[in-house]
């Protein structure tokens, strides 16, 4: 069972939304916090709310290894050794793929992808020389399972952070690290702004914002759910050890009717040549691949 009295914690995305319910209920179960997140102002806001000397606001473009290492290195000076990690910055840009320019593509993929992989590859070494296990969370979306033709690169890159996060769950796993990907549904967050933060130099190729567009998001987030409920079912989850975080349980059913229509894509072909000598390897895969869900799983 993960224990959270006196770890400390790195949330990236922090001053908003989602971070910044993980953030309150990292506190509220005695962990050090630092909050991470590209908006100063945000930053500046969110940690006027708290009236505790175990939580900093660290300013951070995720997009940046440089940058990454060097909150790194700030976070764990002011609170301690990091060992729950909550890669959870995100953006969107609600456009379809082929309306998209490769700096559309750089920006998203900056953030969404590239910030988990800094943030994978920035405290995971930190985490298996301290020794005292720990979790990371990888934020993806139910986008990393259900899409549409928009956010194509959204969507894209949510898909890479839950295949990323499955790959990195089982390499942990013997350093008694925990790994999940959180796969939300829609929450109350400050997302549909992601323009406000979009470098200038990745502009080129970027289409109007449209005014009209961002004010009707904003009003669907507000139904969204509220982050502290999202918060809450993360860690518990995280020691029950899950992979999968699914907080909306509204999409079990789509989650199921989506996967069955992949298995009926499966058609039983007659044994080509090579078959037996595949399936034999393919079984040597099959069993090294449950083994590995299995000690995963039996780390807590």
């Amino acid at each position: 069972m993960l224990d959270y009295e006196g770890r400390t914690a790195f949330v990236t995305g922090g001053a908003n939304g989602i971070g910044l319910g993980l953030v309150r209920a990292l506190l509220a179960q005695g962990c050090k916090v630092a909050i991470a997140d590209i908006r100063e102002d945000a930053l500046a806001a969110a940690i006027k709310t708290f009236d505790n000397q175990s939580v900093i606001a660290v300013q951070l473009d995720v997009a940046s290894r440089a940058g990454f290492a060097r909150a790194a290195d700030r976070a764990e000076a002011a609170l301690g050794p990091v060992s729950l990690v909550f890669n959870n910055a995100g953006i969107n840009l609600f456009q379809t793929i082929d309306e998209s320019s490769y700096d559309d593509w750089d920006w998203v993929m900056g953030v969404n992808l590239h910030g988990v992989i800094n943030g994978v590859m920035t405290f995971a070494p930190r985490m298996k020389a301290l020794g005292q296990g720990g979790h990371i969370v990888n934020t993806a979306s139910m986008a990393s399972f259900l899409c549409g033709g928009a956010p194509g690169i959204y969507n894209t890159t949510k898909f890479a952070v839950r295949g990323m996060s499955e790959s990195l769950r089982y390499s942990l796993a013997p350093h008694g690290i925990g790994v999940s990907v959180l796969c939300p549904g829609l929450a109350k967050s400050h997302i549909y702004a992601s323009d406000e933060v979009r470098p200038s130099a990745l502009s080129g190729g970027a289409k109007p914002v449209d005014g009209a567009a961002v004010d009707r998001l904003e009003q669907l987030h507000q139904f969204g759910m509220e982050p502290d409920v999202i918060a809450a079912r993360t860690l518990e989850a995280m020691q029950e050890n899950r992979f999968h975080i699914f907080p909306h349980p509204e999409f079990r059913d789509e989650m199921a009717t989506v996967f069955d229509e992949i298995l009926a894509d499966f058609r039983d072909y007659p044994e080509d040549a090579g078959f037996a000598q595949r399936t034999g390897f393919e079984k040597m895969r099959r069993d090294n691949y449950a083994k590995a869900r299995r000690t995963a799983r039996e780390r807590a």
